[in-house]
């Protein structure tokens, strides 16, 4: 990347833009290789926690806010940055303006942002993260906090920085088949007791997509806390069960020990809606955080290592299949 175009995209968005430029500068020449089966770049986990730590810096990315329309052009500049297709998909959604059903509701407007990488073609692989951020922090302890919304350090942002890096490994090294990413929105404005309430932005997506099913889909969410343990979920293995035993097989060849082969629980979650529209989709997750819906889901309950055993999944599956 030439200096002069560096310097137009930071004239161009230099609040949001300049902070993943620099994880760019900083890191594109520290990549190792690993050559047991073929050639495999490696997933820099460092680099992921520097993009979950800047999606946090935005504030809360609950729809409507200001750290959400940041994070938006931050993810679309980027993605543009790493030489991808990048698409926008608008859809309207009714949620509530507090976590319960008789509240009143509002209609806004959602945004996924899709990003293709490789040939042009129909997904061969599909990867997704929900990035948006919940309103409420309805399971804090403080009853008087519970009105405003979380940082979603593991909860939103851990998913979408183990993408951001995945594209610059794809910015580097092409993949050979097609590769779709979509960052979710509106998956967490959702009323306990009311599923369909939750995963807008997958629904929208998922029975609105074009072209032939992918080979298979993984949703990241949830996977940077730093006692990760992620289980074969439940709907992933019952409905995509040969995917999801080939995906815990990678993680078991690329040495990823926090990913444990026994069927965990079931977890509604945006891969629901992907399942249902016939696309093999598995959930990494590990549901059992104890700052889920806090004002306590920060980075520093995060690690780097939990991202980069999840990227190096990711980066087999591309790069040895």
């Amino acid at each position: 990347m030439s200096c002069n175009l560096i310097l137009k995209a930071m004239r161009q968005h230099q609040t949001v833009i300049v902070v993943f430029l620099l994880i760019l500068l900083q890191f594109s020449g520290s990549i190792a290789f690993s050559q047991d089966n073929g050639f495999t770049p490696r997933f820099n986990g460092e680099n992921a926690f520097m993009f979950l730590y800047r999606q946090v810096e935005f504030g809360p990315r609950n729809p409507g806010s200001e750290g959400h329309e940041a994070a938006i052009r931050s993810y679309v500049d980027w993605f543009e940055q790493c030489d991808a297709e990048v698409e926008l998909q608008y859809f309207q959604a009714t949620v509530n303006t507090l976590p319960d059903s008789t509240s009143p509701t509002r209609t806004l407007r959602g945004t996924n942002i899709i990003a293709r990488f490789g040939p042009t073609g129909s997904a061969h692989f599909l990867f997704c993260a929900h990035y948006d951020t919940r309103p409420w922090a309805d399971e804090t302890p403080d009853s008087t906090l519970r009105r405003n919304p979380i940082p979603g350090a593991n909860d939103g942002a851990s998913g979408v920085a183990v993408l951001l890096e995945m594209a610059r490994l794809f910015s580097i090294w092409p993949p050979e088949m097609p590769i779709e990413m979509v960052l979710f929105d509106l998956e967490d404005s959702g009323v306990p007791g009311m599923n369909s309430s939750y995963c807008l932005g997958s629904s929208f997506y998922a029975y609105n997509r074009p072209g032939t099913a992918p080979v298979g889909a993984i949703v990241l969410d949830m996977i940077g806390e730093k006692d990760l343990e992620v289980n074969m979920e439940y709907f992933s293995y019952v409905y995509a069960r040969d995917w999801t035993e080939y995906l815990f097989d990678i993680a078991e060849e690329v040495d990823s020990d926090f990913f444990i082969s026994e069927i965990g629980e079931a977890a509604y979650d945006d891969h629901i809606h992907l399942l249902n529209s016939g696309i093999p989709t598995c959930n990494f997750i590990d549901f059992n955080y104890d700052y889920w819906h806090t004002h306590q889901d920060t980075p520093d309950k995060c690690s780097a290592e939990s991202l980069e055993q999840v990227g190096r999944v990711l980066v087999y599956l591309v790069y040895n299949n």
